[in-house]
């Protein structure tokens, strides 16, 4: 097995000290509300933001770095991209964390940029196929808000590994989509179909009691 592989996925851990479990994305606000209550309505709301909010969005700007778009560039589209204030401030802090502690394992330049910008730096000098890395990515992503629906709405452990396992064909498809999409022309590709859970993240910072940042 590539070393590289272990890299990247030792990057993408949930031990990995870029703070991914202080964020839900909103999904606190939505399960609060009621909105979002076993786990149908779970995978229903992960699935969304996964692959039409910023999960996908994330993905095609990770792939844009991958395939050596300017960083700094593809910083400023991300930010564009973030649906409100919660939003930016979560994938610029994870996107510090992350540069600061690759660049003190030799990896990137340690400059903050969000987070998916940040992930496609480091991981532009690994030995992998994009989708491999896409692939990782999405499942990091997803299995960071199966972890947040499992702590708070609440749902058995065994339940949210079910889900998340049931996320993993639609991942692979999702990262097929967009490996066929062309770097170049990523801005062809994004999109904002995805208002709820941004609008969840500025109900969020209202609530009167909450566990995550955003």
């Amino acid at each position: 097995m590539s070393d590289d592989l272990l890299h990247l996925t030792q990057w993408l851990s949930p031990a990995f000290p870029v703070s991914a479990y202080a964020y839900s994305h909103g999904l606190e606000a939505d399960i609060a509300a009621g909105r979002v209550h076993d786990a149908r309505t779970a995978t229903e709301w992960i699935a969304t933001v996964l692959e039409a909010g910023a999960g996908r969005n994330d993905a095609l700007i990770l792939l844009g770095v991958l395939a050596g778009r300017d960083a700094d560039a593809m910083a400023d589209l991300a930010r564009a991209m973030a649906g409100s204030a919660e939003r930016w401030e979560e994938t610029r802090a994870m996107g510090a964390a992350f540069a600061e502690t690759v660049a003190g394992l030799g990896r990137g330049d340690g400059v903050a940029r969000p987070y998916p910008v940040a992930v496609g730096l480091a991981a532009r000098g690994l030995d992998l196929p994009r989708k491999s890395v896409l692939s990782l990515f999405l499942q990091g992503f997803a299995a960071n808000l199966v972890s947040v629906a499992v702590r708070f709405v609440p749902l058995g452990q065994a339940v949210g590994q079910q889900m998340l396992a049931e996320f993993q064909p639609r991942i692979m498809q999702l990262a097929d989509r967009l490996c066929a999409c062309d770097p170049d022309r990523i801005e062809d590709h994004l999109g904002a179909a995805c208002f709820g859970a941004d609008l969840a993240a500025m109900e969020h910072e209202d609530q009167e009691v909450r566990i995550y940042r955003t």
